[in-house]
Parts: structure tokens; C-alpha cells; sequence
């Protein structure tokens, strides 16, 4: 632990003896890693962690959504955000990604797999090119992400990985198409993962919520109290990161009260 001696402080003033404890803490501070996280669930994520003191590291596809993000994330909350503009459904650039992540040099406490889209429609009527597209995005930017990060939690024996997967993941719904397949698939990823990581120290968790109230729902003539909050999520998230080493929750399911829409 850091001493600050009694003479330095003195000499500091209220301010200057407050930015250093500052500059103290966040040389230890841990990683919280969230692709997609500059808006919705994993913006909700985000925030949560860097109340709890974490630096955040986030990826999206748009650059002033990032911008907006690190000033926000920064200034509220007084730790780091480090940002990364990235389409993670191209394999090249979610192991960029990670390859930056690693590049920081600070230990990863928590990546979330959130970056995902959803195409509605029906297997046998959707556009030639939608099962590959949400394939690539939904899956394979989880797989790739995560295999370039999981040699430094290894390093480490810790780290908890969260699959922002659905609860299309557990059960088929009309116009789910290839969504559906992409998301059974994610969890299907996530528990291989759970398996292979027990011995390592490092937790997997899937996440199944339902219906959360996002930009993608806005004008679909729904009350907005029907929905789940992205807060619900991101502080589901926070609880089971917070369980002792001794203990993991395998897989959240998330629902309405009045249940799915």
C-alpha cells in the first residue's frame, strides 16, 4: 500500500493531495472490457463499472459515439475510459481489439461480449447473406475477442467473462430466424467456455435478458414500463462479478414481470 509521508501532504494542497491519491489508485485499478459499449446495455455496463472504480475499455463502429462515451465515463465518474473504433464481426479487428486491450498493461477483471444486431425474419424468407452476417456478429466477435484476451487472465488466474447472449438463446419465437440460431449459438460458446476455464480461476457467465428498453424498441407503441431498464442488466452484472472467488452464477436469465413481448 502507498504512504503519502506527513511533510509531502502538507505541502499539497487540498486538490493536488486529492489527484495524486487519485493517481495512486488507478495504477492498480483493474479492466472492465465491453465491446458495443457506448450505447444501451453495454453504455449501462460501462457506467456501472467505473462507479465501482474501474477503468473501462470500450469498442463500437462510431467514432464520435466513443468520443462522447470517454468524455462522459471520465468525467463523471474520475477513472480512465480507453476507446477503440472497431467492427468486431471482422476477425482482423476484434484481435486489434484485444491486441489494445493487452497493450495497456493493466490486469483485465471483466470482458463482456456485448457487441451483437438483430435481423428480424423467418429462416426460410430472410435475405440471402443474414445467417453469415449475424453469425459474424453475434458470434464469432465473442470468439475472437475473447481467445485474444483469455492468455492474460490465464496469466493472471482471474477474470470473469460475461456472453450478452438471450433468451432467444434458450427458446425459438416467431420471426426469430437466423437471430435465434446466432444467439443458441453464442450460448452454446459460452458454456464450452465455462468448462475450459474452471481450472484457470476465470468465471463465465451467459446472460439471457428479455426485453430491454433501447433505441431499437423506441416507436414500437409499447409502454416503456412494459420493458426491462439497462440498468437492470448492468447491476445483474455487477452482483454476480461481485461473488467471492469461491462462487460463480452460470447463467442469468432476465424477463419483463409480465413477462417476454
Amino acid at each position: 500500500m502507498f504512504r503519502v509521508h506527513s511533510s509531502i501532504h502538507k505541502g499539497f494542497s487540498e486538490k493536488s493531495a486529492s489527484l495524486f491519491i487519485r493517481f495512486l489508485q488507478s495504477m492498480s485499478r483493474k479492466l472492465a472490457v465491453i465491446s458495443g459499449g457506448t450505447r444501451g446495455i453495454g453504455r449501462a455496463i460501462a457506467e456501472e463499472f467505473a462507479k465501482n472504480n474501474f477503468d473501462i475499455v470500450i469498442s463500437a463502429r462510431n467514432e464520435a459515439d466513443l468520443a462522447e462515451a470517454k468524455q462522459n465515463i471520465e468525467q463523471t465518474y474520475g477513472v480512465k475510459c480507453f476507446t477503440q473504433k472497431a467492427d468486431l464481426s471482422n476477425k482482423e479487428q476484434a484481435i486489434a481489439f484485444a491486441e489494445f486491450v493487452k497493450s495497456l498493461n493493466q490486469p483485465i477483471g471483466m470482458l463482456t461480449n456485448n457487441a451483437g444486431t438483430f435481423i428480424p425474419g423467418n429462416v426460410h424468407e430472410e435475405a440471402d447473406g443474414v445467417l453469415e452476417q449475424l453469425i459474424e456478429t453475434n458470434l464469432y466477435s465473442a470468439y475472437h475477442l475473447t481467445r485474444g484476451l483469455i492468455p492474460t487472465m490465464i496469466t493472471q488466474k482471474s477474470g470473469h467473462i460475461f456472453n450478452i447472449c438471450s433468451v432467444a438463446s434458450l427458446k425459438a419465437y416467431p420471426n426469430g430466424g437466423s437471430y435465434s440460431i446466432s444467439k443458441f449459438a453464442l450460448f452454446g460458446f459460452s458454456k464450452v467456455l465455462r468448462e475450459e476455464m474452471k481450472n484457470f480461476g476465470i468465471k463465465v457467465t451467459s446472460i439471457m435478458p428479455g426485453a430491454v428498453y433501447t433505441d431499437s424498441w423506441a416507436g414500437a407503441g409499447i409502454p416503456e414500463e412494459r420493458f426491462m431498464t439497462v440498468s437492470d442488466v448492468a447491476e445483474t452484472i455487477w452482483s454476480a462479478y461481485s461473488l467471492s472467488k469461491n462462487a460463480v452464477i452460470e447463467d442469468i436469465v432476465l424477463r419483463p414481470q409480465e413477462g417476454d413481448i
